[in-house]
């Protein structure tokens, strides 16, 4: 069974929310056309068409931007046209929103098609207001409120949360608000400095990384040891590389692959952080999945170059790393520290022996 996956832009850059980060908003920036705009019900028709010809079981992902800028009726289109055009296709539906809108109506859709929703949430009350506005109005009770409707209707969930700088005095902190709150599956991504690597004020240093999953890690372990485990991407993609099976994250091997991000013009990009004019595959329009996956900006992207460290030529964990992520590795290392391998050298024994069953 042929098995795809489609990150769709139905808003493009577009987004109802000032977030002090915003990556996405990096990107589009640096493109002619700052926002595609709405995706149209042409390209919606087309996408889904072209999808279900290629594979049999399809995630159809909607991101940002914020997707559900493109209305509800947007959504209750797309998989009312799933619908009339699959046969015996298996399908997928994830949305990552910003949480801000989600009324009943978009708690009600999400239950009826079986959506698995991450909400964006930057640690507690005192951090996400100042990281995550509407305006200069904070955010943070309007979200948490939200996520309680999604939490009430059994709803598939996982919660996303941006490392900025500001948050490793806060770690603690954090964890045992989300915990409080009873958040089982939890994405941590490190903020990135901006494309040009310029400063910003938010993003990771390496050390900072390292000092942000140092503290992560002793809490979950300590947990973890009385028997509350709680799922953690970034420790769940270790566990997996040290049981010997491929992690969930896209990078974690220090390989790209074709990711297939379609924006709201049908414009096709290779990954998320690189949906940039020089990187455009082609347009769902125009060209066929394969043809998309097989174009020359592709195989460029993949074979381009990526910085290493002088680090990475003796580091023992070079072949499970091989760079990591090409885009996320200026968090991750310098030419005189990488805070990855810090972190491996004091952790990878325990991931092996969690993934071994012998925890304690």
């Amino acid at each position: 069974m042929k098995k795809s996956s489609y990150l769709i832009k139905p808003a493009s850059s577009l987004c109802n929310m000032n977030c002090q980060y915003c990556f996405y908003s990096d990107v589009s920036h640096l493109r002619k056309i700052y926002s595609k705009g709405i995706m149209s019900k042409d390209t919606v028709n087309i996408l889904i068409e072209k999808a279900l010809q290629d594979a049999d079981e399809i995630t159809f992902a909607f991101q940002g931007g914020e997707p559900t800028v493109a209305g509800l009726d947007y959504f209750q289109y797309f998989v009312e046209k799933v619908k009339q055009y699959q046969k015996k296709h298996i399908i997928h539906y994830v949305i990552q929103t910003n949480g801000y809108c989600l009324d009943d109506e978009w708690i009600s859709f999400f239950k009826e098609h079986d959506f698995l929703v991450g909400i964006s949430l930057d640690g507690n009350q005192m951090i996400h207001d100042k990281m995550r506005k509407k305006g200069n109005h904070p955010t943070f009770d309007i979200i948490s409120d939200h996520i309680k409707k999604i939490q009430d209707h059994h709803i598939q969930y996982n919660i996303l949360t941006v490392i900025t700088s500001q948050m490793i005095q806060h770690v603690n902190d954090i964890y045992e608000y989300y915990k409080k709150e009873g958040f089982q599956y939890i994405q941590f991504i490190p903020c990135l400095p901006e494309l040009d690597y310029s400063t910003d004020g938010y993003s990771l240093t390496p050390q900072l990384f390292y000092e942000f999953y140092h503290q992560l890690f002793s809490l979950w372990y300590e947990d973890l040891k009385k028997g509350q485990y709680i799922s953690i991407s970034f420790f769940e993609d270790l566990l997996m590389i040290f049981q010997g099976q491929y992690p969930r994250t896209c990078g974690m091997l220090g390989q790209c692959h074709i990711q297939l991000i379609i924006e709201g013009d049908g414009s096709i990009y290779p990954c998320d952080f690189y949906a940039l004019d020089e990187y455009c595959l082609g347009n769902i329009h125009h060209q066929t999945i394969e043809e998309l996956r097989q174009s020359i900006q592709g195989k460029n992207f993949l074979q381009q170059q990526k910085r290493y460290s002088k680090l990475c030529h003796q580091c023992q964990f070079k072949n499970i790393c091989h760079g990591q992520c090409k885009r996320m590795n200026i968090v991750y290392f310098d030419d005189s520290y990488c805070g990855y391998q810090a972190f491996l050298q004091e952790t990878y024994q325990l991931f092996y022996q969690i993934g071994q069953g012998k925890i304690g």
